[in-house]
């Protein structure tokens, strides 16, 4: 029986297969494929793997919430207009469910990035109430898989470009294994009993397992939860008892629960800092290191490294980081 968080998938690929079968290619040998993407972190996928041989929009910037988000009149036209669309799976874009279904009957090449992902590699956490843990883009081992997705969905609607598409696969996906390399070798400096990663949601989990860091979201998987005073006073005793210097924000998220564990540790007597904001269902600024899949890694590895007490430089693996974001 398929997990609940991979239905919606499977359903949409036996449409999508069907019925892009049928449907001739609108696309002419000498013309770009037009991708939509529901993330910046799946449209930067697209982006590195098509080259110039499609333009590619994101429907969600920087700031912006996947788990509350819904379409607009203008999103829906350009999905309309879409040669393909991809989006991550897993639940992660809920409210736009129907809005997938409709354009998947309708003969739109709807494909989630996430559907290669083995189920032994998927985190279930029991708290996240039977389904998937979507934020798979938080190990980049596990979003390299993205990576293969995007390339064969866009070979077998554009089979000229497949030589392009697989030098640049090939080429971003080494560029995804030197994050890992750098990720895990940055937060292996952080003294064990500092290794505790406190953030607004439960955004984290991947990363958690792949760089043995405990992590403590304040709210669950999905914004739409809400953290109790329990949950935030377990919180406080927590990084009062074990030291933890340093507590995160989160871009697409309120600071207000952060803000208070922040305040419950100082009336313990404990002073905590605010850590800087981490990149969590979002990237950042279009047109800065931060606004790539990439940069948006290495800034987040880079500041939990540097703020628990570990060792990474300023700039980050690249030496592109805004060095005041990591002081």
């Amino acid at each position: 029986m398929l997990h609940p968080s991979r239905l919606l998938t499977a359903l949409l690929c036996v449409i999508a297969i069907t019925f892009s079968s049928l449907a001739p290619s609108a696309r002419a040998s000498d013309a770009q494929l037009t991708i939509v993407a529901t993330t910046g972190m799946i449209a930067d996928v697209a982006t590195n793997v098509a080259g110039d041989r499609a333009t590619v929009t994101s429907l969600m910037g920087p700031g912006v919430d996947p788990h509350l988000y819904k379409a607009t009149r203008s999103d829906i036209a350009k999905l309309r207009r879409a040669d393909i669309i991809f989006y991550n799976g897993l639940l992660l874009e809920g409210k736009m469910t129907d809005a997938f279904i409709r354009l998947a009957v309708s003969g739109k090449p709807v494909y989630a990035v996430t559907e290669l992902l083995e189920e032994d590699f998927l985190l279930a956490p029991e708290e996240f109430a039977g389904h998937h843990d979507p934020h798979v883009w938080m190990d980049p081992t596990g979003w390299a898989r993205t990576v293969d997705v995007v390339e064969q969905m866009l070979t077998k609607h554009d089979p000229d470009g497949a030589t392009t598409y697989s030098a640049n696969a090939k080429a971003y996906k080494a560029e995804i294994a030197r994050l890992d390399e750098y990720a895990r070798r940055v937060l292996a400096t952080i003294p064990e009993q500092q290794r505790v990663l406190v953030t607004a949601h439960d955004a984290f989990n991947y990363l958690a397992r792949a760089y043995q860091i405990e992590v403590r979201g304040i709210q669950g998987i999905s914004t739409e939860s809400e953290a109790g005073v329990r949950e935030i006073e377990q919180i406080v005793s927590l990084v009062v008892d074990r030291g933890i210097p340093s507590v995160f924000t989160e871009s697409t998220v309120s600071d207000r629960n952060v803000r208070a564990i922040i305040a419950g540790a100082r009336r313990q007597s404990h002073t905590i800092k605010l850590g800087g904001e981490l990149f969590s269902d979002a990237m950042g600024a279009p047109g800065t290191y931060e606004g790539t899949y990439i940069g948006m890694i290495d800034h987040n590895v880079t500041a939990i490294a540097r703020s628990l007490g570990g060792e990474a430089p300023a700039g980050g693996m690249n030496g592109k980081l805004s060095q005041a974001d990591h002081e």
